[in-house]
């Protein structure tokens, strides 16, 4: 027997909310490198902003984002596909830099995502000041971050970054090395300003108690960005600065070592 139809109406299909728009990113400039910004040969990608004004600071045409051009993620991976077969044959990969990426994390995010899905090797560069910036899906589209440890003590650390604040960094460290991401330890070598032994030793203890860090790579300092402040009308707080000394080097990447770090 059939029944009478019925005249309720159809529930109603719920409208589709408005969908969020790609995101666009300043980016600076983009370059190639070798073993410097990751294994191998890189794509790397300079983003435009960065909240630290750290006083060896080789880039500050990158500190604000009105310095970069306006980007798509397509624009970056149209770039990226020129490179792609060049990148893999020399086992290299794609690196997101800066400034610092994490002032755009969607776009950071998202490019990283998309070369990923690729089969590139991923990596970000990043001081870890806005760690808490960086969701699960960014970092798991990351197979190594480049952590720079501006200083081991939160003092020094102030000093280094002019507004920065050390525990931020720490805390973002923690999270990657808990979650199994390899990490490369970066840690700029200033005289009068980064070599003072304890601070060194601080560094030293955070990166032995990371599972996850492969590798210490010690960075003396250099004068070679100083153009780069006259051309902007700025003065280079660290232009009688000299470069650290061999035994200099030579002791701090022994402090890492000592430590059972890996050090370059």
């Amino acid at each position: 027997m059939t029944g009478r139809p019925s005249s309720a109406r159809p529930a109603a299909t719920p409208a589709a909310g408005p969908r969020e728009a790609a995101p666009i990113g300043a980016v600076h400039s983009w370059d190639t490198s070798v073993g410097v910004d990751g294994p191998g040969t890189r794509f790397v990608v300079f983003l435009a902003g960065c909240p630290l004004r750290c006083r060896y600071c080789h880039s500050p045409d990158t500190w604000y984002r009105r310095s970069g051009r306006t980007r798509t993620v397509d624009e970056v991976l149209a770039e990226v596909a020129r490179y792609r077969r060049f990148i893999e044959v020399a086992g290299g990969g794609v690196t997101i830099s800066g400034g610092e990426p994490l002032l755009q994390p969607r776009f950071t995010g998202e490019v990283l995502r998309r070369c990923h899905a690729l089969g590139l090797h991923t990596a970000l560069d990043t001081s870890g000041f806005l760690g808490v910036r960086a969701d699960d899906a960014l970092l798991d589209a990351t197979d190594l971050v480049l952590l720079d440890i501006k200083a081991g003590n939160p003092v020094t650390y102030r000093r280094v970054t002019g507004t920065g604040r050390l525990a931020p960094t720490l805390r973002f460290a923690r999270r990657l090395a808990d979650r199994g991401t390899p990490i490369w330890i970066r840690y700029v070598l200033v005289p009068g300003l980064t070599d003072d032994a304890d601070d060194v030793a601080r560094v030293a203890d955070v990166a032995a108690g990371l599972a996850t860090v492969d590798r210490v790579e010690v960075l003396p300092f250099h004068r070679l960005g100083a153009h780069k402040y006259a051309e902007l009308g700025l003065a280079f707080p660290l232009a009688d600065t000299a470069p650290p000394s061999p035994e200099l080097l030579a002791r701090v990447r022994g402090q890492f070592a000592a430590r059972g770090l890996t050090v370059t």
